[in-house]
């Protein structure tokens, strides 16, 4: 990873320097006939034009290729051996006007990074996509690698026959239909170069518009059976009527492409005209309303991208969280206004907050505004402070200075630095001058700290059972001592007529480490008392005893589904932070999951039931809380409406924790069609996660395994098949997984995640104690020899989290004891480190419950 990396004092440096005029990037993606694809590599031959403040001083493109053939520079042709060095090419004295001309084969990547290449196993067939986020473009052409060095460019693809081909922004021209040539597109507006895309291939595509704009759907031809267009066109439409109204700036970037590419490495990607989203997003089997809210979340986070990011950017990646909590706030502020997903708080405090709360504790957490010296820093750095914590952290801001104010001042904002780059400073000045506030104190507090703190209510009652005194308290801990600023409600709630209603709420400031609460003196003390009611702050928070006691018997008795979640959540940390046994929090979850309406909650509830019981039970106790949930979900699945999506979600729950005769029976029955549920559709994706279940109890063999690609022999087959053949519970199994994970590097990323998924399993630890040592016997080297996605895949996947022990904790210290171990890797491995000491005691804490 660290050979090629960008520091970001060479960034500014080179900033300082240079101005980009223009890219003319000319791209050969056939086997050289123009008639098939080719292989392993693809002709670049790249042209930028730049001027120099300071004549006669050298500087350095970036590139990363398989050879260089050719470099010019203003008409002269140097010696490519000599200043290329496999990830930079040199380019000494020059001018104050420059045209350089680099010619090279590029190297089609396996990994989801640069231009990543992928065949269909259902026909065959190639598809090309990009992945530049954030130092990856100079892997299709040379290029200054870096946010702040916006130009304009234009792309000239040389594609083989029957191939659809997109770009950042319209074709010009294109070859006739079916056709081999050369595909032209319009010269784009100033872009920095992580935003640029391209992605090729036999793509099916639908096409439809809306106020004027373009809109496209594009995915493999395999999969065009499963893509529902109208619900994502429908989503799309009222994005761009939602940006366009608060924002008052219209689409900046022409046509609006939106396409579903194989073997992705995250959920999806901002490129301007050009979004690129993981194809799982297609679903080719039933999934949950909260599978299609998620998927809404996320198209209106790349929408909210073209403003916020790709019309105006980051000048460095410091400024990352910016661009991400800026578009995670928006797009579900989009959900709850102008789409159906009107639950979309309710699913932000349950899903991103979570998310940011457990980050947060982790020793590597950090303030939101990161300082981050350079790209191997930042490729750790996508984590639930850049987006989630400053999502939160955003929506108080907005409660704080007001919801009006806040899009004024980004309307502001938007043209005063259009197609530029900024820095924090440049967005609060405009939201100080719509606001009228002084957020300096607001800086520094939120955004330049770091940690969690916690709220809790402390009052005295009389004996009419009326407060005599209430005030919240507020908390920090010793390594993060800030105690800070917030806005917040507290709601008094009470049993009525067996539903546990607001009998009223109070907002107010909470400011120091003890806030009085004098309108709430002479209130009678309610069943439940909320700190943060309505989610406004980003806090953790704590109930008394009797709400505690409200939550327990009536959780699901609560009319809205916002306070539940902030009630569920609690008890959940209050779990993680070992003030709850975990048979408790089993209890809880299995006593009030049936008052619960919002799927998605459901969802997180159940897999956090299993979290808590494979990780933060007694062992001793844990089988018993693992039959508890199987049985529950067993008579749950069948009690459910048929077809409804509770039961689907308690299907998927049964084929994760199944352990007695009749529940692995029913599975087994549901894959073989002896038996049926009313209403329960076995699909492709229900059949593996089912298969996997007997597979790792060694129910099912190698023969079930190939049976089943047989019937599914998909790319998301071939991945579930990796990862079965992974879970078999023998040595060899294992042997064999962790050769393919560690040492095949010709494994594609998808594939390499999904044999790393299936390899650790709970129920097999005594197979799997003799890989702690291998583990650090060979992350340093994969460190060193794969790119950072691949990398972080085998570091953060392999590590021994499921054998909770103190030995795994004494081992990692070992390992860290060497000073030469990289920031990046030594993160990773404390934070890893960390969730191992939480389950010690989170088991301790069960166990004294027993």
């Amino acid at each position: 990873m660290s050979e090629n990396n960008l520091h970001r004092d060479e960034a500014a440096e080179r900033a300082r320097l240079l101005h980009v005029l223009s890219y003319d990037v000319q791209l050969d993606l056939t086997d050289g006939s123009g008639e098939k694809p080719g292989e392993d590599t693809f002709g670049t031959t790249t042209t930028v034009r730049f001027t120099c403040s300071e004549p006669g001083a050298t500087t350095y493109l970036d590139l990363t290729a398989d050879s260089v053939s050719a470099v010019s520079l203003n008409g002269v042709s140097l010696d490519a051996a000599s200043l290329f060095d496999g990830n930079r090419i040199a380019l000494p004295g020059v001018a104050a006007d420059n045209e350089v001309v680099v010619q090279a084969r590029g190297t089609y990547m396996r990994t989801g990074e640069g231009l990543h290449r992928f065949v269909d196993p259902v026909d065959g067939s190639v598809y090309l996509y990009t992945q530049f986020e954030t130092f990856d473009a100079h892997r299709m052409y040379a290029c200054f690698d870096q946010p702040d060095l916006k130009s304009v460019f234009t792309f000239h693809v040389r594609a083989p026959r029957d191939w659809v081909v997109v770009s950042n922004y319209a074709v010009e021209d294109a070859p006739a239909d079916g056709e081999p040539g050369t595909w032209r597109f319009a010269q784009t507006a100033p872009m920095s170069t992580y935003i640029t895309a391209l992605v090729a291939g036999p793509y099916a595509h639908v096409h439809d518009e809306h106020d004027g704009i373009p809109l496209g759907i594009y995915c493999r031809a395999s999969l065009v059976q499963h893509l529902d267009p109208d619900d994502l066109f429908t989503v799309t439409k009222q994005g761009f009527d939602f940006f366009h109204r608060v924002f008052g700036y219209r689409y900046p970037f022409g046509k609006y492409d939106q396409l579903f590419v194989p073997e992705f490495n995250a959920g999806a990607m901002e490129n301007a005209g050009a979004v690129t989203f993981l194809e799982d997003y297609v679903f080719r089997s039933k999934v949950t309303d909260a599978a299609y809210e998620r998927r809404a979340e996320t198209v209106l986070h790349e929408m909210a991208h073209m403003w916020f990011g790709d019309l105006v950017t980051m000048r460095w990646w410091d400024d990352l969280w910016l661009n991400e909590s800026f578009a995670t706030y928006m797009s579900v502020l989009c959900q709850v206004e102008a789409t159906r997903y009107k639950g979309g708080w309710t699913t932000f405090a349950n899903t991103e907050k979570t998310w940011a709360y457990r980050q947060d504790q982790l020793p590597s957490t950090h303030p939101i505004a990161a300082d981050i010296p350079d790209i191997e820093a930042v490729k750790v750095n996508f984590d639930g402070i850049t987006y989630a914590k400053g999502a939160s952290v955003l929506k108080q801001l907005v409660a704080w200075v007001g919801q009006d104010a806040f899009m004024s001042g980004l309307r502001d904002y938007f043209t005063a630095h259009e197609f530029a780059n900024t820095e924090l400073t440049d967005l609060l000045t405009v939201l100080e001058s719509s606001s009228g506030r002084d957020l300096s104190a607001w800086t520094e507090e939120w955004l330049q700290t770091a940690g969690v703190n916690t709220l809790r209510a402390a009052f005295e009652t009389n004996g009419e059972g009326e407060f005599t005194s209430f005030s919240v308290l507020q908390e920090a801990t010793d390594e993060h001592p800030t105690l800070r600023s917030h806005r917040v409600a507290i709601g008094l709630y009470d049993l009525v007529d067996g539903a546990l209603v607001r009998s009223s709420r109070e907002e107010l400031d909470v400011v120091g480490a003890k806030t009085e609460v004098p309108a709430l003196v002479g209130r009678k003390q309610p069943d439940l008392v909320l700190v943060n009611d309505d989610d406004l702050t980003y806090s953790k928070i704590r109930l008394d005893e009797r709400s505690l006691q409200t939550l327990v018997d009536h959780v699901g008795d609560f009319q809205e589904s916002l306070p539940r979640a902030l009630c569920w959540a609690a008890a959940w940390d209050m779990t993680r932070d070992a003030e709850i046994p975990a048979r408790d929090y089993l209890k809880l979850v299995l006593a009030g999951i049936g008052g619960e309406d919002d799927i998605g909650v459901v969802q997180s509830l159940l897999r956090q039931a299993q979290s808590a019981v494979t990780l933060f039970a007694d062992p001793a106790w844990a089988p018993t809380g693992r039959a508890a949930l199987a049985r529950a979900a067993y008579d749950a699945l069948r009690a459910a409406e048929p077809g409804s999506d509770l039961q689907l979600a308690w299907t998927r729950a049964l084929g994760a924790v199944s352990t007695e005769p009749e529940q692995l029976a029913l599975l087994q029955g549901l894959l073989d069609g002896s038996q049926q549920v009313p209403g329960l559709t076995v699909d492709a994706e229900l059949r593996w996660h089912l298969l996997y279940r007997l597979v790792v109890l060694g129910l099912a063999d190698d023969d079930a395994i190939e049976a089943e690609l047989e019937r599914d022999p998909t790319a998301a087959g071939q991945r579930h098949a990796a990862c079965a053949r992974a879970g078999r519970p023998t040595a060899e199994a294992k042997a064999e997984a962790w050769r393919r994970a560690v040492e095949d590097e010709t494994l594609p990323n998808a594939v390499q995640g999904a044999v790393i998924s299936g390899f650790w399993n709970a129920e097999q630890t005594g197979l799997l104690e003799e890989y702690v040592e291998k583990y650090f016997s060979v992350i340093g080297d994969v460190w060193r020899n794969r790119s950072a996605e691949m990398a972080q895949q085998v570091v953060i996947g392999l590590f021994p989290t499921l054998l909770v022990s103190p030995q795994v904790v004494e081992r990692t210290d070992v390992y860290l004891e060497d000073p030469d171990v990289p920031p990046s890797l030594r993160r990773l491995l404390l934070e890893s480190r960390d969730g191992v000491l939480r389950a010690l005691r989170a088991r301790a804490r069960d166990a004294a419950a027993s």
